[in-house]
């Protein structure tokens, strides 16, 4: 069984930084990628970025703003988020369960419980 469980998130002003943290269980976590996703209402879920390893892939609406990284040893991974803009307001969903870094959201099986991210102008 796969478990994912995010911490962090909040309220931060424009141009801030905030990190998520998402922290996974279950013996075939090593074997897959870790993601992240957003979502707003009435809108489907974004790719922003996956992680595999020393590999990470990210969206081009974040590139340069955010980091993915993992420390395997504790099976975590965080997204690092700076630079922040209003519109980068959403729900944030960590995603495991596929070995390769699909965009699709329909393709990932295991997701955390989400964190509200706010940015304020």
């Amino acid at each position: 069984q796969v478990q994912l469980v995010q911490s962090g998130g909040g309220l931060v002003q424009t141009g801030g930084s905030l990190t998520l943290s998402c922290a996974a269980s279950g013996r075939t976590v090593p074997h897959y990628y870790i993601s992240w996703f957003r979502q707003n209402p009435g809108k489907e879920r974004e790719f922003l970025a996956a992680v595999k390893g020393n590999t990470s892939h990210y969206a081009d609406s974040v590139k340069g703003r955010y980091s993915i990284s993992r420390d395997n040893s504790r099976n975590l991974v965080y997204l690092q988020m700076t630079s922040l803009k209003p519109e980068d307001t959403a729900v944030y969903y960590c995603a495991t369960g596929t070995p390769v870094p699909y965009s699709n959201a329909r393709q990932w099986v295991y997701w955390g419980q989400g964190t509200q991210v706010t940015v304020s102008s």
